[in-house]
């Protein structure tokens, strides 16, 4: 089929690079514009763009997904279908234009989390299955009709750079048998709810911050469900600052301890924090302005000082 590519991230780079290698042919690749990053705002291409360059593919980079003028663009490709993964909300005027549909890959069982960031809840809230899932794209945001699903284990160490990698291939395996099934011209299946769904929000400062009266399980899959990235945080206060930690790795222990709730317990060049249920030993952080350390190498050079405590 003649398909016209529409993503962002290094996730969609997965599926961009198994069309291309496929007997498909990739009409034209859709990517956000160059923005502006770090400290010296110098441009910054996404991951899709960088592959399309590359490979010499047709590139289109719209400021405004409405414009009449990109619109028409689309049309004189003549794609057979438009194809979905890690992109803006598109209007109705781009998503009706190919004559077999305009498709999205979700990393998700729909209609189970649905929104920007999947992969994290599905850890955050310890699952022990998640799965990538195509559907024709409609008005709404991850809620037209389904074509096919992939499950996968979560394996109960899963970070969300983990799950990612495996996801990333299952999803674009799951595009080209979605491309052959399409071929026969299938009914797609409506999702259905049954009320016990969770959605996906995109995360922010407040919902990536660890609240220290959560479960000790809930704690561990959020430290994981945001490794590497956002990354779990907490305050700290040591004696008369307060400290913006970053938590990269942290492994529980259910235990009976005599320590007040919330207090920094170091010993044997351990870094723990005393939990209702036992404890949080903090294996790999990033204090304020520091790099990412281990535990041992932190307190070789940083001191917490006595009574440090989460806030």
């Amino acid at each position: 089929m003649r398909i016209v590519f529409m993503g962002t991230p290094q996730f969609a780079v997965y599926a961009l690079q198994a069309l291309n290698q496929s007997e498909h042919d990739v009409a034209a690749v859709v990517t956000s514009a160059d923005k502006p990053a770090g400290r010296g705002k110098q441009l910054r291409q996404s991951a899709v763009k960088e592959y399309a360059v590359a490979e010499k593919l047709t590139l289109l980079q719209p400021e405004n997904l409405k414009d009449p003028a990109f619109t028409k663009e689309l049309e004189l490709l003549n794609a057979d279908v438009f194809i979905i993964v890690a992109f803006r909300m598109l209007p109705k005027s781009v998503w009706s234009i190919p004559p077999k549909g305009t498709f999205n890959l979700h990393a998700s069982l729909l209609p189970n989390y649905r929104g920007a960031a999947p992969i994290n809840w599905a850890i955050i809230n310890n699952e022990t299955t998640t799965g990538a899932t195509t559907f024709y794209i409609d008005d709404k945001i991850d809620t037209g009709a389904i074509l096919l699903k992939e499950a996968l284990a979560i394996e109960p160490s899963e970070t969300v750079g983990s799950l990612h990698d495996k996801l990333a291939p299952l999803g674009a395996n799951l595009i080209l048998k979605t491309l052959d099934y399409i071929a026969t011209n299938p009914t797609p299946k409506p999702q259905t709810l049954t009320g016990d769904e969770k959605e996906a929000p995109k995360l922010t400062k407040e919902n990536t911050k660890i609240d220290w009266k959560q479960p000790l399980k809930y704690i561990d899959g959020l430290v994981r469900g945001l490794n590497p990235y956002p990354v779990a945080w907490l305050e700290i206060q040591n004696g008369a600052s307060v400290l913006k930690v970053k938590i990269f790795k942290a492994t529980p222990s259910f235990e009976k301890h005599s320590f007040e709730i919330g207090k920094i317990v170091v010993a044997d060049k351990k870094i723990k924090i005393a939990h209702k249920e036992g404890m949080l030993n903090l294996e790999e952080l990033q204090l304020p302005n520091k790099k990412r350390m281990q535990a041992q190498a932190l307190l070789n050079g940083f001191t917490f000082k006595n009574g440090a405590e989460v806030l």
